[in-house]
């Protein structure tokens, strides 16, 4: 799991470092940002996977693993974002992804999120979610066997001087 996890992260800090610069400089107005310390944003990229893993039924879960610690990316030249994961164990005989499906069909019917989805390269299927309005943004689906993985960045802050960016957060 530990390996798959690896991959994961890589993948999005590819995908952060290609578009993260363009979500939060294209899409917040600068009037529109509110200011954020970065447990806060923690905090609340958290609690979104959370709400997440929390929309499939309960009967098809039987784990929400979610790490503790996640890392830093640039937003712009002055702010962060941070990101982060969270697993869920699905139960025997729960297909993932009708799972992610679901979920999909849950965030379409909402106004907060423009929702994409598609089947990547080891044809499993994947939905990302970026907020309209800042550089918040999920991708979920399938991870190993039996799993869905959510992985999130939350919106855009800036770092008090004199904390380094780098290591776990």
């Amino acid at each position: 799991m530990r390996k798959a996890t690896c991959v994961f992260v890589t993948t999005i800090a590819v995908i952060l470092s290609v578009t993260g610069c363009s979500f939060s400089e294209q899409r917040v107005p600068e009037e529109n940002v509110t200011p954020l310390t970065w447990e806060q944003a923690k905090a609340y990229a958290q609690a979104k996977e959370l709400e997440i893993a929390g929309l499939i039924p309960p009967q098809d879960v039987v784990e929400i693993v979610q790490n503790p610690k996640g890392g830093l990316f640039r937003c712009n030249a002055e702010q962060h974002l941070w990101t982060g994961i969270s697993t869920v164990v699905l139960a025997p005989g729960t297909d993932a992804t009708e799972v992610t499906k679901h979920l999909e069909e849950h965030f379409r019917t909402e106004d907060a999120f423009d929702v994409e989805s598609w089947v990547n390269i080891t044809q499993k299927y994947r939905v990302q979610l970026l907020s309209r309005t800042t550089a918040e943004g999920y991708i979920f689906g399938e991870g190993e066997q039996g799993t869905i993985v959510i992985d999130s960045w939350s919106p855009c802050f800036t770092l008090p001087d004199g904390v380094y960016p780098g290591g776990d957060f």
